[in-house]
């Protein structure tokens, strides 16, 4: 993009014309000056349960949006709101070009006015109509309501007949919050779309003009190979574990047992919502969404459940672009030159002094996709004259994905699921794990849309370029932009041009368990690796992370317990999956302790005191407490603070020096194993990590508790966990040098342990986070934060006479 002009609108405080205009030029008009569509006639109920879930039961689709879009707005208006000026592109309008979003999400926290040109670009108008085409018309109707409902909370704060005041409705007045309609909600699923692509590199797309002089800065602090590392979002560790146990694990023909648990955010617009939606007769579905998506994405109904996990497939692949010599916004095909396409964008921004500008800039596409300018990153991945990198995002042209958990959250088998998944082929970034009623099978897929590139295209359309960024990511495809031969292959009678089939993709049917944690496909199963396929879905052979072994520690535990029924195996999991185990500390500590604790005392060299000069630091007592602690990270435990900084310095050292037996893929699950005692950087990663602990003033036998907690409407709640380089499966990362949990870290979300019998579904439920936008910056909605906490799993009442016997149910009806 280029900036080009601003122009001058009067002051803020006469602006409302002024906003208007802007909106006609973006080509929104803003809520005020649009009509809603009437409500059905017929009443709607939102009854809540437990912790505050709601259940909204409606006799149409549009009702049943109006009840989840007025639920969802009531427990989260103001993260809310705020996301549909993100995705409108109206950041800077309110809250200034620089300033960047409070809260993390999967487009990361670059400055508002990249955010808003990106959002102008990708979710416009066009794009907007584009998706809304091609849902079905009950989905229609179900986004309309949801918008309508959204606004029926928010026209009911704006005129007082709601209470108002608290930290709920902090926002209430705020001039960005505003009645919305369908277009807003679609642009937030395009958004949720590109997560695994477009929005790596949101500021480095919407900054992009020809041969730059200087580079448009990244939007973070990453190395290019660091930052195409996270597959979504700007924090490593973001992603989910799912375990699915068929019924050579439950002992009982036709169980089968679903655990799902994603460690994702706790604030911010990708957060998870937790509902139940019913239509009697259509539609009778629980779990959870992102907010301000109407549809289930991770659940049950009374027939199948599912979750997903993160996927380490690449959805996006760059082209290395041979620029016309004459014009650097043309380029090279087939020897023949080709314009760009321009697309003139223009945001509307708040000055400090309460003016409003607008501020125009260019969008440049080619036939592959957008220019990306990673100059700043890597100085021969810039647009100079004569050479230029795009990005193409498989999900842009993707409008299948809430068309497919529309039609999952109303499947009513295993194997509808499973047909379903490969009809649509539409899971945007994420692996799926599945079970269903009377079934004994369980399914894994990372099965949807990807870039069709195989190995034999990847390998005949290589540049010199695209062989030297293969050395920082070997995931990402880079394919020779001046042959009209390199484009994405299309699959034969594919849903979407520039796909892989179905048949070319991971899925695995088994008895006994299927598992993933954010690793390749190639270990579902160990007893079954999947091999063969293209690079683009994922390295095969590869290392899992130490939290991926650890789930296999627990699935392969867990199948062989001998259980006699699906009932008692999730109950198992229920407990196991919570432990707080650290599988390095299981694996490494006696050795590291071995290596560390012989003589008591260990010299520092002055580089790496804190006090800069050569220090004696004792070691005695850290080592104590590392053996008598556990390895798990329950609240109180004491060692796993000591821990983290041991292990954090350890990994500095490179695993050629520090294991004795390196990775083996004949041997996935117990190497890298063996510590080499004699590396001197072993003991002195402890007595740098004693070294730590007392600057911050910490004792050496904290209880976990009293650092990694949740400030929850004025408690502090101490909690379990740790993050993914320990391999705890229980997941809690502040993220932030910080072990305090709020809004702005990742951790276990919402989770679910379901099975089956004859009267249907049974589910087991946590969230985290709780419903309450304001439950984890410590504000009210402490209640599910709290269970979770104690581990106090919750009986979730699917059935009508579960709902109506619930102690806690208070029944709403919503009448036009």
């Amino acid at each position: 993009m280029n900036t080009q002009t601003t122009f001058r609108i009067p002051r803020w405080g006469r602006c409302m014309a002024a906003v208007a205009l802007a909106a006609a030029v973006l080509g929104t008009a803003p809520a005020w000056a649009r009509r809603d569509s009437p409500s059905p006639a017929a009443a709607i109920e939102v009854r809540r349960t437990a912790d505050g879930i709601p259940h909204i039961r409606a006799t149409t689709w549009r009702g049943l949006g109006i009840g989840y879009g007025q639920a969802q707005a009531e427990d989260a208006l103001c993260t809310l709101a705020d996301a549909f000026v993100t995705f409108s592109g109206q950041r800077s309008l309110y809250f200034g070009a620089e300033a960047k979003p409070q809260t993390r999400s999967t487009f990361g926290t670059p400055p508002n006015l990249d955010l808003d040109f990106f959002f102008q670009a990708f979710a416009s108008a066009e794009a907007v109509e584009a998706l809304k085409r091609e849902q079905p018309a009950e989905l229609n109707e179900l986004i309309a309501g949801f918008a309508e409902g959204y606004n029926r909370h928010v026209r009911a704060l704006q005129a007082g007949t709601q209470r108002r005041g608290d930290a709920a409705y902090a926002c209430a007045d705020a001039p960005w919050v505003r009645t919305i309609g369908p277009e807003d909600v679609y642009r937030r699923m395009l958004a949720a779309g590109l997560a695994g692509g477009y929005t790596h590199f949101v500021a480095e797309i919407a900054n992009a003009k020809p041969a730059a002089a200087t580079p448009p800065a990244p939007a973070d602090k990453f190395s290019l190979s660091t930052r195409l590392d996270i597959p979504v979002g700007d924090a490593h560790g973001i992603g989910s574990n799912v375990l699915a146990f068929g019924q050579a694990a439950t002992g009982e023909r036709g169980g089968s047992v679903l655990f799902g648990n994603p460690h994702w955010y706790w604030g911010g617009p990708d957060r998870f919502y937790q509902a139940h939606l019913t239509l009697p007769g259509q539609m009778d579905v629980a779990g959870v969404s992102f907010l301000g998506i109407p549809v289930i994405m991770i659940g049950f109904n009374n027939d199948v459940a599912w979750s997903h996990t993160v996927s380490a497939a690449r959805r996006f692949g760059m082209f290395d672009l041979t620029l016309d010599p004459v014009d650097p916004t043309r380029y090279l095909v087939d020897g023949r030159s080709e314009p760009m396409r321009a697309q003139s964008l223009a945001v509307a921004v708040r000055r400090a002094d309460g003016t409003v500008d607008l501020v125009h800039r260019t969008l440049y596409r080619t036939r592959f996709g957008p220019v990306v300018d990673l100059g700043a990153r890597n100085a021969a991945l810039g647009w100079s004259a004569r050479k230029a990198v795009a990005i193409r995002d498989i999900n842009a042209d993707n409008p299948r994905i809430f068309r497919n958990f529309f039609r999952w959250d109303q499947a009513r088998s295993l194997d509808e699921f499973i047909r379903i998944q490969r009809e649509e082929l539409a899971m945007p970034w994420v692996n799926t794990a599945a079970i269903g009623r009377g079934d004994g099978r369980v399914w894994y897929a990372d099965v949807g849309a990807v870039p069709g590139v195989s190995d034999a295209l990847r390998a005949s359309c290589a540049t010199p370029l695209s062989k030297a960024f293969a050395a920082l990511d070997p995931a990402t495809p880079m394919l020779d932009g001046s042959r009209s031969a390199c484009e994405w292959q299309t699959a034969k009678d594919a849903v979407q041009a520039g796909t892989l089939a179905a048949d070319r993709m991971p899925s695995l049917l088994r008895e006994d368990y299927v598992a993933n944690m954010n690793d390749s496909f190639w270990l579902t199963n160990p007893a079954q690796p999947l091999t063969g396929f293209a690079s683009v879905l994922g390295a095969e052979g590869r290392a899992l992370s130490m939290r991926g072994r650890e789930g296999h520690r627990i699935a392969g535990e867990l199948a062989a317990a001998g259980e006699t029924s699906s009932r008692g195996l999730a109950n198992r999991v229920m407990q196991k999956t919570l432990e707080a185990r650290s599988y390095t500390a299981d694996r490494f500590k006696p050795a590291l302790l071995d290596a560390s604790c012989a003589s008591g005392s260990v010299e520092l060299p002055a580089e790496e005191a804190a006090s800069k000069a050569r220090t004696t630091v004792d070691v005695r007592q850290a080592c104590q407490v590392l053996s008598n602690w556990s390895n798990r990270a329950d609240a109180g435990d004491r060692g796993a603070l000591l821990w983290d900084a041991f292990w954090t310095r350890v990994l500095k050292i490179p695993a050629k020096d520090l294991y004795t037996t390196t990775f083996s893929a004949s041997a996935p699950l117990t190497t890298p194993s063996g510590i080499n005692a004699a590396d001197p950087r072993v003991p002195r990663a402890l007595a740098s990590a004693v070294e730590e602990m007392a600057r911050k003033g910490w004792a050496l036998d904290t209880p976990l508790g009293e650092r990694r907690f949740v400030r929850s409407e004025g408690h502090q709640v101490p909690l379990s966990g740790g993050c993914d380089a320990e391999g705890y499966f229980t997941v809690a990362c502040a993220n932030e040098g910080d072990y305090t949990m709020g809004d702005r870290s990742h951790g276990n979300t919402y989770l679910q342990v379901v099975y089956f019998d004859r009267r249907g579904v049974h589910a087991r439920t946590l969230l985290a986070h709780g419903e309450k936008e304001t439950a984890v910056t410590n504000g009210p909605g402490a209640a599910p934060v709290v269970r979770y906490a104690k581990k106090d799993w919750l009986r979730f009442p699917f059935r009508e006479e579960d709902i109506a016997r619930d102690p806690a149910l208070v029944r709403q009806t919503l009448r036009p």
